[in-house]
C-alpha cells in the first residue's frame, strides 16, 4: 500500500430542497387552502476516524466530493427528503486544515471520531408555512439555502509512541525489523526509507508502537534531502530514540547536526524525552566504544540516556528497548497525573 500523509480536497454540502407552492383542490372538500409542503435539509460532509487507515491514497485519484441535495417539498404538506450525509473516513491523526494549510480546523485523534466539518443548507419553506388568519392563500415558496463550498488539507500525523530519528544509514531500518514484525526495506545506500514505517515492539504484556522516519540530513529544515517534511510524525510521539552510526568518525557532530534540524522544526521536538543509541558497535572494537560512548554523553547531557547496541547482531538491543517502555512508562503516569489534576481543578 503506497503511504500518502498529505492531500488537498474540494468539499460541499447538499444544497437545501425547494419548498412548494401548492393549493387544496379536492371534490367535497368545501374549504381549501395551501398545502404546499417544506424542502428538505442538504447532507452534511462528516470525517470519522477510522482505526483500520494509515494512509490518505484513497484521496490520491479523487479530490471533489459532494453531499446529496434535499429534495423539495411537495402538495398535501408533504416535507422533502433530507439529503443523505456524505462521510469521509480518514486514519486516525488526521488534521483536517484551512485552505492556506495554516489553521487547523479539526484534529481527529480517537477511533471513532466524528466531525461535521460543513453543515447542509435548509430547506426552503412552503406556502403552508406562510398561511396566517390574514394572508389565507399565499403564493410565496423559498428556495433552499445552499451548501457550503471549501477547499482543505488533509494531514496525517501518525500516532507512534516512540519517533526514531537519525541520519540517514544510521540503522534504523534494521533495527525496527529487529524489534518488532515489521519489514522495511534495508539497504546500503542512504535514503532507503522513503516513508514512515510503523512497527509494534512488546516486551511482556506491553507494547509500544514505533515509528521509523526518513533520514535527516544537515540542512533538512532548509529543504535538503528529504526534508523535514515528515518530522511531524514525531510530534505526537511520547519518546524520540536517536540512532547514530558508530562507523562515523564524529559521533558528536552528527548528534548536534540532527538536533539542530529538530530545534530549526520547532513543535516542542526538543524538548521530548530522548534516548541516544550508538549503533553498529559490531564493527568496532571496545576501545573505540568507550570513546565514542564518552563523547556523545558529554555532548548529549547528563539527563539524555546513551546506550551501545547492534540493530544487526542483537548486542545492546534489549537494553535499548527495556528503557524505551521505561520513560514511556514515565510519561504516560504523568500525563495521567495531570489528567487527574486537571479533573479536581475544573469547577463544579
Amino acid at each position: 500500500m503506497q503511504f500518502l500523509d498529505q492531500c488537498k480536497l474540494y468539499l460541499k454540502s447538499g444544497d437545501g430542497g425547494r419548498g412548494a407552492a401548492s393549493f387544496r383542490r379536492e371534490k367535497f372538500i368545501e374549504f381549501g387552502g395551501p398545502d404546499g409542503g417544506n424542502g428538505g435539509n442538504g447532507g452534511d460532509i462528516v470525517f470519522a476516524a477510522a482505526e483500520n487507515l494509515n494512509t490518505l491514497i484513497d484521496f490520491r485519484y479523487r479530490q471533489h466530493f459532494r453531499a446529496a441535495n434535499g429534495r423539495p417539498g411537495a402538495g398535501r404538506e408533504k416535507t422533502g427528503a433530507n439529503g443523505d450525509d456524505l462521510v469521509l473516513q480518514v486514519p486516525v491523526g488526521t488534521q483536517i486544515m484551512d485552505e492556506d494549510n495554516r489553521e487547523v480546523l479539526a484534529d481527529l485523534i480517537r477511533p471513532g471520531q466524528r466531525v461535521v466539518l460543513l453543515h447542509g443548507g435548509d430547506g426552503g419553506f412552503g406556502n403552508a408555512h406562510y398561511k396566517t388568519s390574514t394572508n389565507r392563500a399565499p403564493r410565496r415558496a423559498d428556495p433552499g439555502w445552499p451548501g457550503t463550498e471549501a477547499w482543505v488539507w488533509l494531514r496525517l500525523k501518525l500516532i507512534a509512541d516512540v519517533g526514531l530519528v537519525g541520519m540517514p544509514n544510521a540503522g534504523k531500518s534494521t533495527f525496527l525489523a529487529s524489534v518488532s514484525h515489521a519489514r522495511p526495506k534495508i539497504a546500503d545506500y542512504p535514503f532507503t526509507t522513503l516513508k514512515p514505517q510503523l512497527g509494534v515492539v512488546r516486551l511482556g504484556d506491553d507494547e509500544l508502537v514505533l515509528a521509523d522516519l526518513p533520514g535527516l540530513i544537515e540542512g533538512a529544515s532548509e529543504g535538503v534531502g528529504i526534508g523535514t517534511r515528515f518530522l511531524g510524525h514525531v510530534e505526537r510521539c511520547a519518546v524520540i530514540l536517536h540512532l547514530i552510526d558508530g562507523t562515523l568518525d564524529d559521533v558528536a557532530a552528527t548528534y548536534r547536526a540532527i538536533r539542530e534540524e529538530l530545534a530549526a522544526y520547532g513543535h516542542g521536538l526538543v524538548s521530548k524525552p530522548e534516548i541516544v543509541g550508538l549503533n553498529k558497535i559490531d564493527a568496532l572494537d571496545a576501545e573505540a566504544v568507550a570513546a565514542k560512548l564518552h563523547r556523545l554523553r558529554s555532548t548529549a547531557g547528563r539527563i539524555t540516556t546513551v546506550l551501545p547496541l547492534s540493530a544487526a547482531t542483537g548486542d545492546g538491543v534489549p537494553e535499548v528497548v527495556g528503557k524505551l517502555f521505561a520513560v514511556l512508562a514515565e510519561h504516560r503516569a504523568a500525563q495521567h497525573q495531570g489528567a487527574m489534576l486537571d479533573a479536581f481543578a475544573e469547577p463544579t
